[in-house]
């Protein structure tokens, strides 16, 4: 399996006979699959075949595809309007007799405008069976390179998701760590606002303050924060590496895992998590690293929009 971008850029091309035909796709970011494709005439009968191709190779994306063709050295058929040559011989001998002329030639009447047609022969069925499968094994091509650009560029992405997950782990045990978080430090500062608020109010029951310090200082325990967003790193972490591990048989397989969706979900936990322990610091420090983890952990979720 493979990490794979949502993006890339591929193009074809080929002839058969007198069609010469060219094929781009490019895709980009999309929550789904989207297929968009447009092919000239008389390849369009093999569109419906292109998209069962192009959706059995991808997962999520949106995908425009384009197929211009153009039609050359085709056999030119003349057609004479007899019609029109008998109507303009019998007139112009007319004339040329009333005025004492020599009769018109064939050459001359041929060279008016309207007798002689020139058309382009008609292309027979099994030239247009022929190109259309040759245009087909130009569409398993630019599959396979789109595929391979978006895996090369998946890999890249693979690398910075990596990067930003090793931040917020790093980030998530240096608060973990943070002095403040100490229960002696935790105690002090509970012992020093009890006692302002004993000295600065009256009719206070010390017992009463005594547990509502405590109540303040389990809400404000973010270890259960620390732990889930451990959690979730390793799980996506997980993901990039199964993204990335071999197949059964030892080699890597052509078909991208769809990971992006859950790498978002996880991005979101994370967000989720990293705000709550903003919200429960009652320390500077942990909140400066709180916002620190929120900014790593937005940057991490900008770059998973770009996987499959």
């Amino acid at each position: 399996m493979s990490v794979s971008s949502m993006t890339g850029f591929a193009r074809a091309a080929g002839s058969s006979g007198p069609w010469r035909w060219t094929l781009e796709l490019k895709s980009v970011n999309a929550k789904g699959l989207d297929l968009r494709l447009r092919m000239a005439a008389p390849f369009d009968r093999i569109e419906t075949e292109a998209r069962a191709r192009l959706a059995k190779a991808l997962v999520r994306g949106t995908c425009f595809g384009t197929l211009t063709a153009q039609r050359e050295g085709a056999a030119i058929e003349a057609r004479i309007d007899r019609a029109a040559l008998q109507s303009i011989a019998v007139a112009t001998r007319e004339a040329a007799a009333q005025a004492g002329l020599a009769p018109p030639t064939m050459d001359g009447l041929l060279a008016l405008r309207g007798v002689v047609e020139t058309i382009e022969a008609g292309e027979d069925e099994e030239s247009i069976a022929a190109a259309c499968a040759g245009a087909l094994v130009g569409v398993d091509k630019a599959i396979a390179a789109l595929a391979a650009a978006r895996r090369l560029e998946g890999a890249s992405l693979a690398a910075l998701l990596t990067e930003r997950l090793n931040a917020i782990a790093a980030l998530v045990e240096a608060a973990d760590a943070n002095p403040a978080r100490r229960p002696e430090a935790v105690r002090d500062r509970l012992a020093q606002s009890v006692e302002a608020l004993m000295g600065s109010s009256r009719g206070l029951d010390e017992n009463r303050l005594h547990q509502e310090a405590i109540l303040l200082a389990a809400k404000a325990d973010i270890r259960e924060e620390l732990d889930r967003l451990k959690t979730h790193v390793k799980a996506a972490l997980a993901l990039i590496g199964e993204g990335h591990s071999p197949s059964e048989d030892g080699r890597s397989s052509e078909r991208p895992m769809a990971i992006g969706r859950r790498l978002d979900f996880l991005a979101q936990e994370l967000a989720r998590e990293a705000s709550t322990l903003c919200a429960k610091a009652n320390d500077v420090s942990l909140t400066t690293q709180g916002l620190e983890l929120r900014a790593q952990i937005e940057q991490f979720r900008e770059q998973v929009q770009n996987v499959e």
